[in-house]
Parts: structure tokens; sequence; C-alpha cells
């Protein structure tokens, strides 16, 4: 018997691709006894922010690009999202009710899947068990999964954007770390007087984002977010995140303030907006950072977000098949691994079933390369990450093109035909007995 701890939408994905192969499941959720703070359906596979999955087209969007992955691999979730689709353009939108509705039929009904409505408390051992309890998992758990893995549990996600390397204007920006120490972890995005203070004022008068009461105390005493910082008085950012400090351009000039840009992979594909944590809605860090000489162009791979988000430093925990590196039948999924997002989410409790049935068989799992977002997602929660945060799906993670293709349509349709067609090799791999 196979145990899968919550029913999100990692668990349910993850609990229905075992059932579907035949495996014995036991499914604990805490609902519909209880409700986490931000719950309030007793349907699985609640949605509780927006009906919006995100863009649906493979070959213009990372997230379209990752359903249709899955929807190859006959996800439960994108089964459910198409089924109960409501027109929004071209996201796919659901109806809400009508998709939990869906989901909760399906792992009910399902002969080899058992509901059972209880609060685990701790970590099995040596046991095949997969966890998706989501970033609101129950105090008692958490305090166990810490424990257990000797600390490593962060319990807020305060994310600066990220944006894409070639999309930065180098004409504004020179590369170097402070004080001509050499190297080129960063992009130094510098800006005069006037368009520091130009910056300032549209972030102060930015719409920002709602939190749930229970988040806010705890984010915000944890990491500030940048327009916090930039009310507290004209020059709080230059003499913070944006201190030009030791940082000079190749002739030697000195700058008012400079924001920089770091490294958030190893193929220098996609760069992180050093301190710029932030708590704006999507449309306003577009539009507010854009205003940034070297980011007026800018391709914005993930926007900043800030809300509870309990998760696992996994590149020091988590092998790239999700597993405990201690206990190997101990699996983890969903935003606790550090993917974000409900598609995001959903694809690890795929993955996560996939590589345990390969276990079961005493076979080695079939990780998927970054040649598709799955194995990028994978790739993101085990590779090597000093500085490791929750990423969604996006093309900057994956494998860049042999020769770099400048025309954005031309190179996200290239990168959506090559992962296509390695996921119907992959699930050659995954069916070959």
């Amino acid at each position: 018997m196979i145990k899968v701890i919550g029913a999100g939408l990692a668990g349910c994905e993850a609990a229905y691709a075992l059932a579907q192969a035949g495996q014995k499941v036991e499914l604990y959720d805490i609902k519909p006894s209880r409700f986490t703070p931000a719950h309030s359906d007793k349907n699985f596979g609640e949605l509780v922010c927006s009906n919006s999955l995100k863009g649906n087209d493979p070959y213009t969007n990372a997230c379209g690009l990752l359903k249709e992955e899955m929807r190859r691999l006959s996800s439960l979730i994108i089964e459910a999202a198409d089924a109960t689709r409501v027109p929004a353009g071209g996201a796919l939108a659901v109806d809400r009710q009508l998709f939990s509705q869906y989901i909760t039929q399906k792992i009910t009904s399902h002969p080899n899947i058992e509901v059972v409505c209880e609060e685990v408390k701790a970590l099995p051992h040596d046991e095949w068990c997969i966890i998706a309890t989501g970033p609101l998992t129950c105090d008692a758990l958490a305090e166990d999964i810490k424990v257990r893995l000797g600390g490593g549990l962060h319990f807020y996600d305060a994310s600066a954007p990220i944006v894409s390397r070639d999309s930065i204007d180098m004409d504004f920006a020179f590369v170097g770390d402070r004080y001509g120490r050499g190297g080129d972890d960063y992009i130094n995005c510098p800006l005069n007087k006037e368009e520091y203070q130009t910056f300032v004022r549209e972030l102060l008068g930015a719409e920002r984002a709602l939190l749930h009461d229970f988040e806010k105390g705890e984010i915000f005493e944890g990491c500030m977010p940048v327009e916090v910082m930039a009310a507290r008085g004209d020059d709080t950012l230059r003499f913070g995140p944006f201190k030009p400090v030791g940082l000079r351009d190749k002739d030697g000039n000195k700058f008012y303030a400079v924001l920089q840009l770091r490294k958030e992979n190893a193929q220098g594909q996609a760069y992180n907006l050093v301190g710029c944590q932030t708590n704006l809605k999507f449309p306003e860090q577009k539009r507010v950072f854009s205003l940034i000489p070297a980011l007026n162009k800018a391709e914005f791979l993930r926007y900043g977000v800030m809300h509870r988000n309990t998760y696992i430093n996994s590149p020091a925990y988590l092998n790239a098949d999700f597993s405990l590196k201690s206990d190997p039948k101990l699996f983890f999924a969903g935003q606790m691994t550090g993917v974000e997002g409900y598609v995001e989410s959903a694809a690890s409790g795929l993955l996560c079933a996939l590589h345990m049935l390969k276990k079961l068989q005493g076979k080695r799992p079939e990780i998927p390369e970054d040649l598709c977002v799955l194995g990028a997602l994978s790739a993101h929660i085990s590779g090597a990450n000093a500085n490791f945060t929750p990423m969604n799906a996006n093309f900057g993670i994956l494998r860049a093109a042999v020769r770099p293709i400048r025309d954005k349509k031309a190179r996200y349709e290239y990168l959506a035909r090559r992962s296509l067609e390695y996921i119907a090799e992959y699930k050659k791999l995954l069916n070959k007995e």
C-alpha cells in the first residue's frame, strides 16, 4: 500500500497515476473535517487564488508547454482542466467548483484509492509515501519534516523577479563585481538621479497584491518588500540593494544608484533582480522595473511573489526523482519542493508517481532531461543552487538552443517543438518493460 499525504493538485495527480498503474493507494487529507486558513471547499484539488492555470499555447507560453507535456503523459489535473474549461482567451481557465468536483469524483470512485480523512503528524519511516501537503502544511507535520531534515524549511516565499539574459539591454548595463574583483556573476544596471527618483516614485505608487491576514506578519518580518523599504525614505534603496558603492563601468564611471542582476541558473539564461522581492501585482512589476534603462525591454520569466510557503531546500535534501536522499521510498511533491504554481505542483506529483512506479519495479527512475519543462523543473529542485527559491515554468530554465536564436517567438517555438519531440521519446522509455 502506498500512502499519499495531501489531496491538493500534486497529491491527487500522484495518487491517480499510481492507481491507474494498478497500485493500491491511501490518500490522506484533513478535509472535510478541517480546513487550512486558505481553503474552504470540501472537494479535493481546490484552486484558492485564481481560476486561471495560465497560458495554454505550448509554442508561446512555457506553462502551456508544461500542460501539453503533462497532457501527453495522461495527467488527471490537465484532463480535469480541459473538461471544465471556461472562455478566457489564450489562458486555460476553469470553473473552479466543477474542476474540484471532477477531480474528487475521479479520486473517490477509483477502486485502487482509499481516502482517509485524518491529519498525518509525522513522516513515515521505510514506507512508500509521497508528501504533498502544500505551502500550508499543518504545524505538527511541518515540525517533523524540519526535525527529520535537520532544518531546511522556509516559512515564507519572498522572491524577486527574474528576467531573461537576452532581453537585458547591455547598452545600459555592464558586467562586474564590486571593487573590480573581476568575475561575471553580476550584471549591473546603473541609474542616474532622475531615473532613480522616477523609479522610486512609481514603485511607491504601484498597486500591490493582497495577502491573507495569516501571512502578513510572518512574511514582512522575514523579508521586506522593496516597495516597503523604499517608503522609508528617498535614499533608502541607494543605501541598500541599489547601493552603487564599489561599482564602476569599464571607463571608471561612478553612478547614483545601481541595481544588480545575479545569475539564476548555471546556463546564465536567467537573472534575478537582487534585493527586489516584491508584492506588486504582476503587470505593475513589469511596468515599474522596466523603467530601469537596462530593463526597458526586459522579458520577465518569473514575477516576484510574497506569500506563506513552506518549502524544502530541495537541492540539499531531494534527488532528481523527488525522493529524499536519506530515504529513497519517501517522496515530496508540490510547492513544498520549490516548484511555483498550480500546474507546476501537479507536474511534480505526476513525476513522483512515475518515478516511484519504476522503483517499485526494481528499476532506476527515468529522469527527464531539461529539454522539456518537466525535466527543467526536476533539475531546478535537485541541482546545486546556493540561492534556492521556488521556480515556475518558463523558457529560461530549458536547455538553450545549440545556436542562439535572438527572435523570441522563433526561440520559443523551437524550444517547444524540441520539448514535445523529447516527450514522445520519454513516454517510450516509461513504457519500456
